[in-house]
């Protein structure tokens, strides 16, 4: 099933909070749309040298969010907070049992957790110490960009992907 791609937020959008979500949702389903163009051999097969796959990918970029909101900007307690790369390579994995449903099932679980978090909070909340943060936390608004600008990259890479895939970079 395909849906109409997520615009940007609206230009004549004034609150900065509201623009800053609007950016992350953009990237959340422009992630989505190239991944669903994507075939199922597509999405666990690497045509980068440094061997990252899309499927690897996605469980990144899940695992970036709750490093950030829930292990960082909440100071949450989290298990295995670097779940997405092999601890000897530092190479993004993805275990047999986790299929592109599964992880995009749990992608999305995560964006709806992120977006509790960001809706509780200002922008310029400072996070709390204690979690991934020890000391000189950063401000919701710092994070908030941090995470558009991963997004961002992580997405241009993936239009390189599926343009090597099938020929055109997908919606």
């Amino acid at each position: 099933m395909t849906t109409e791609p997520l615009g940007e937020p609206a230009r004549a959008l004034r609150d900065p909070q509201a623009i800053v979500e609007g950016q992350l949702d953009h990237h959340r389903d422009a992630l989505l749309r190239k991944l669903d163009a994507l075939s199922a051999a597509g999405r666990t097969r690497s045509l980068v040298p440094s061997g990252w796959t899309p499927l690897g990918l996605l469980k990144h970029l899940t695992y970036v969010e709750r490093r950030w909101l829930q292990w960082g900007f909440r100071a949450e307690p989290v298990t295995d907070p670097w779940g997405d790369v092999h601890p000897e390579t530092d190479v993004w994995t993805v275990s047999e049992d986790e299929s592109y449903e599964v992880l995009r099932r749990r992608f999305e679980d995560q964006a709806v957790r992120s977006r509790e978090i960001v809706a509780s909070a200002s922008l310029d909340d400072v996070a709390a110490l204690g979690g991934r943060f020890d000391e000189d936390p950063p401000t919701l608004a710092w994070i908030l960009l941090h995470l558009v600008q991963e997004y961002a990259r992580h997405v241009g890479h993936l239009d390189i992907v599926v343009e090597l895939a099938r020929g055109d970079v997908g919606e």
